[in-house]
């Protein structure tokens, strides 16, 4: 069959769970289809979070730039002003890539509005959870310790200091910065109420977690490990810092990359009057977002469709949304886990020895395919075409040989069945999954590359998937004409950006096979 167009110049990659569905392989695909085409992607735009959204792309792990790097003809990547972006991570990334022979600076361009993230973000990052777990008793949240939510709470507190500052004088610069970390010295010591041997912890945790995240580029001799020491920035004293080493630090990075600073709004309008394609690339997923997530388990950013024209700075228009999930669920942090895996089962003990945070390392929860959620985020976000990936990873192996489960409604305790996620987490936590169930496969299908060629489970497993997403999507008579049916675009059957099923069957034919 023969993929049906894009209907917008502007596509929107986006996850539909809680993040790690694999979103960075899509954009090399997206690229793939329209090269040779008149509406081939010259931009692939950053469009929130920071260095907390790890992607992986052509085999290379991202957190702060674009997965748009393996696109070697996208003349552009893009950080977009919904971005917060510490200069050094930028550097961190761009230095090892460039030496690889991936062009980077060339085609840089961070928003002249795009956040600025630092050392004072990430103590506060880490301070904030050892008041979580120290002073109120609670669980850890999880964080990424990258400073994310911290450096978004100086933006609507109307204390950021953006890309655009790395354009005037040093002076004007080093008063902010002076003003933000004096301001987060004070809530780590007095609010968070952290201790002295904690904040000296801190700056150890710091310069740990950046050492093994650039262990290949101090082996292949681009920095040296004293560049990730934290522990230059303390003060003489406890809870304070060295402001002149903060300073240089952040100024050299940030004017350094001044000829990478300037409007996204302007090159995005360009490309697009020029005919070609704007492919918005979005960290974390729906279920993440900071209003419409379960708080305290959210990012600091919006991290749906309706986000792109906020961070690209263009009008509201037609875009295709792109809803990217896996074959099952993964999930790390606190988080209420509906469809969560006993850690004895034999899938979940095998799943867990893949699922592995990009960003931090962290081990993830394991659990079935939630349609509920998945729909949920469809039906609200809004979608064109689903992406679908890891099915190849629910092959029988080993002991794994039982059955596929999807959850296709919830129970509360009284028996009554919800077809959507109630928006009251106290509600949502006393929930029990209803399960369909599907026969497994145990043939290899990571060499298949037809969908017709899948074994006849995995083929009706993949219907089942696609049936139970939409009877949520369109729960209550709002299902289109069959021939409107958005499409399950691509199917991974493995890691490789060449394990990608491209030739589903249309919507409606594929449903047949439920």
């Amino acid at each position: 069959m023969s993929l049906i167009p894009f209907t917008s110049q502007l596509i929107a990659d986006v996850g539909i769970s809680f993040g790690d569905e694999g979103k960075g392989r899509l954009i090399p695909e997206v690229a793939d289809e329209l090269r040779g085409t008149a509406h081939p992607v010259s931009v692939v735009l950053k469009v929130n979070g920071g260095a907390n959204s790890g992607h992986t792309a052509g085999g290379i792990k991202l957190n702060l730039l674009p997965a748009g790097v393996v696109v070697r003809d996208a003349a552009h990547l893009c950080i977009g002003s919904g971005v917060v972006a510490d200069p050094r991570k930028i550097w961190w990334e761009t230095r090892p890539l460039e030496q690889k022979g991936h062009a980077i600076l060339s085609r840089l361009l961070i928003d002249e509005r795009a956040l600025l993230s630092d050392v004072t973000h990430r103590l506060l990052d880490l301070a904030w959870e050892d008041y979580r777990v120290n002073v109120l008793a609670e669980e850890p949240r999880g964080s990424t310790g990258r400073g994310i939510t911290p450096a978004y709470l100086d933006e609507v507190g109307q204390q950021q200091i953006t890309f655009a500052d790395f354009l005037g004088g040093p002076n004007y610069f080093a008063r902010k910065l002076a003003q933000r970390a004096d301001r987060a010295c004070r809530t780590i010591q007095h609010v968070c109420r952290v201790s002295e041997a904690a904040w000296h912890g801190f700056f150890e945790k710091l310069s740990a977690a950046e050492l093994r995240a650039n262990a290949e580029a101090i082996e292949l001799g681009v920095f040296t490990p004293a560049e990730f020491d934290f522990g230059r920035f303390k003060g003489t004293a406890p809870f304070t810092l060295d402001l002149a080493a903060l300073t240089d630090a952040y100024w050299t990075a940030g004017t350094a990359l001044a000829r990478n600073i300037g409007e996204v709004r302007e090159l995005i309008l360009r490309e697009m009057a020029a005919g070609r394609t704007v492919i918005g690339e979005f960290g974390q997923a729906y279920w993440l977002d900071k209003r419409h997530g379960f708080s305290p388990n959210v990012t600091a950013s919006h991290t749906y469709t309706p986000e792109f024209f906020e961070s690209a700075g263009i009008p509201v228009q037609r875009i295709h949304t792109f809803g990217v999930a896996k074959a099952y669920d993964t999930k790390v942090g606190t988080h209420t886990f509906i469809t969560r895996m006993d850690d004895a089962h034999p899938l979940a003990d095998r799943l867990k020895r893949i699922e592995f945070g990009t960003s931090t390392g962290r081990q993830r929860m394991v659990g079935w395919f939630d349609a509920v959620e998945k729909g949920d985020a469809l039906r609200y976000g809004g979608f064109q075409d689903v992406m679908i990936n890891k099915s190849d990873a629910l092959t029988h192996a080993g002991e794994w040989r039982g059955e596929l489960l999807i959850c296709t409604a919830y129970e509360d305790v009284s028996g009554r069945r919800l077809a959507h996620v109630p928006r009251n987490e106290a509600v949502r936590r006393n929930l029990r999954p209803v399960y369909s169930r599907h026969a497994g496969w145990s043939e290899d299908i990571s060499a298949v590359r037809r969908f017709a060629d899948l074994p006849a489970n995995a083929r009706r497993y993949t219907a089942a998937m696609m049936r139970a997403i939409l009877d949520v999507a369109y729960d209550g008579g709002l299902r289109p004409v069959d021939d409107r049916l958005p499409n399950l675009r691509y199917l991974g059957v493995g890691p490789e950006p060449s394990q990608i099923i491209k030739d589903v069957p249309r919507t409606a034919e594929l449903l047949r096979l439920a």
